[in-house]
């Protein structure tokens, strides 16, 4: 760290790069600042990154200046730029092809799949971890982080962390990304006596990464790796789809913490700011997700939410009777409403309605319709998913509204719109103690004067595998089909 200490221009490069992220995650926190937040996250990595190429590149010391001259002059800043050429004309290469994929990528990727590619941007976070750790363990004094062949006891234990919270990243995010991509059905896989090796895994890794700081062995640096990669997918693969958002969330936190072990090793600052902030973050929405569901954090990574039915591939329990209900239907009554909330889902999202949806509250909104749109916190596949599409639909960021403002409201609701959600809606959470969602807070939609429910079928149930008395209410209407296709023929009625 010498040669950064001694280098002011790139510790101011780092400290302003520090601030940006702050402002970004500060922005992101509202939807109403988050494009501003977006862009200051851009500019600081931007900052960042350039920051380290030229105070990193092969072909110059990473020294800023000589003991004793100015680190000011402009020799020395002069020097900040002579870099190998050959080696700089690959990293910018290396690093134009990666931008050509994460443009594609970006302007390809449909909003409905932004769960699986968050996941995958997860696991690409912790497979760069174990890569550097596996660098620097390779070729300590390229790292500056060994002395006589021995790497210095605190960059073992840096090493050790970083590879391991890597390695467990990756094999997650895998998992997670293939669960949320339909590969893997959303059911948990239970192993047995899967908590006795998982504790066991755990157990030997933290072992292992403390028998590090004392012997430098490959086979040891190599185990904790093996190990990591595979506690990684037995702590993901036993969680069912109903707990993914909370997933999505910790693997979010677990990719902020891998980056900042390794800005440790690769002495760089950005990182380790950059990664105590995702990590740290992370964390706290992990806190908040979980809360939301009414679920410990333990028991979200003890797995088993959905357990009898995962995957919204389930079956309805019992046969009972329930009203259908046409397009026309669901017009007349919202035309005649005073007030309108409208409680999207992961069906909204699959059929990616929000667009066509918004259209429907604009043409409400003209027959005088008072409407607001409810948003669960676990609703979606990952943290904010529903916001996001809704965002992108440009439904005004003042007609959405949170659990907790808007629950009390369904009393005094003509009508509650539900699309394509499920078990943020089922009053089996509040009422029956046998079921794996009791306990989770959910929208009040039963007692809404009516309530239009948009679902594929009667014979699914939810992610969570619960059945829906909702469905079998004297106030609810079944409307059934694909949301899209009936929201369209809802606004054909309006008129």
């Amino acid at each position: 760290m010498e040669g950064l200490a001694q280098n002011p221009w790139a510790a101011l490069a780092y400290l302003v790069a520090g601030v940006c992220f702050i402002l970004a995650l500060r922005g992101l926190s509202s939807p109403t600042s988050s494009q501003r937040g977006n862009r200051f996250g851009m500019i600081g990595m931007t900052i960042a990154v350039v920051t380290t190429l030229v105070t990193h590149l092969p072909g110059k010391s990473t020294t800023f200046a000589a003991p004793g001259s100015d680190p000011y002059s402009n020799d020395a800043w002069a020097s900040m730029f002579k870099l190998d050429g050959a080696t700089t004309i690959e990293i910018l290469v290396a690093i134009g092809i990666g931008a050509a994929i994460g443009i594609v990528t970006a302007r390809r990727i449909a909003m409905t799949a932004m769960p699986q590619l968050v996941a995958a941007f997860h696991s690409l976070v912790g497979l760069a971890a174990v890569l550097v750790a596996g660098a620097a363990f390779l070729n300590p004094g390229a790292f500056g982080i060994a002395e006589a062949g021995q790497i210095f006891t605190q960059s073992r234990i840096e090493m050790g962390l970083g590879v391991a919270i890597g390695a467990i990243t990756f094999s997650g995010s895998v998992i997670a990304f293939l669960k949320l991509n339909g590969n893997v059905g959303g059911k948990p896989i239970l192993l047995p006596g899967r908590h006795i090796i998982n504790l066991a895994v755990l157990a030997g890794i933290l072992g292992l990464v403390g028998y590090f700081t004392q012997d430098q062995a490959p086979w040891v640096f190599w185990t904790i790796t093996g190990l990591s990669f595979a506690i990684g997918f037995l702590l993901i693969i036993p969680i069912g789809g109903a707990d993914m958002p909370v997933v999505v969330s910790m693997l979010n936190s677990y990719s902020g913490w891998a980056a900042a072990a390794m800005g440790f090793t690769l002495h760089n600052t950005a990182m380790i700011i950059t990664g105590a902030l995702v990590g740290s973050s992370g964390a706290i929405l992990s806190y908040i997700m979980c809360r939301a569901m009414n679920r410990s954090f333990i028991s979200v990574i003890a797995g088993g939410f959905g357990g009898d039915a995962g995957g919204g591939a389930g079956e309805a329990k019992e046969q009972r009777p329930w009203k259908r209900g046409s397009a026309e239907d669901a017009a007349f009554l919202m035309q005649q409403a005073e007030q309108v909330i409208i409680i999207p889902g992961y069906g909204m999202a699959v059929a990616q309605a929000q667009h066509v949806l918004r259209e429907m509250a604009d043409k409400l909104k003209e027959h005088g319709v008072r409407v607001k749109y409810a948003i669960h916190p676990v609703a979606g596949r990952m943290p904010g998913h529903m916001n996001v599409l809704l965002a992108e639909a440009n439904v005004p960021y003042d007609e959405v509204f949170e659990l907790e403002d808007i629950n009390s409201e369904f009393a005094q609701t003509d009508v509650a719109f539900i699309i394509g959600a499920n078990d943020v809606v089922n009053p089996a959470a509040k009422t029956d103690k046998s079921s794996p969602i009791y306990g989770m807070p959910v929208f009040d939609v039963n007692k809404a004067k009516t309530v239009l429910f948009i679902k594929r079928s009667m014979g699914g149930v939810g992610y969570a595998g619960v059945d829906n008395d909702v469905f079998y209410q004297d106030n609810t209407m079944m409307l059934l089909s694909d949301a899209k296709k009936m929201v369209e023929e809802i606004v054909k009625s309006l008129g």
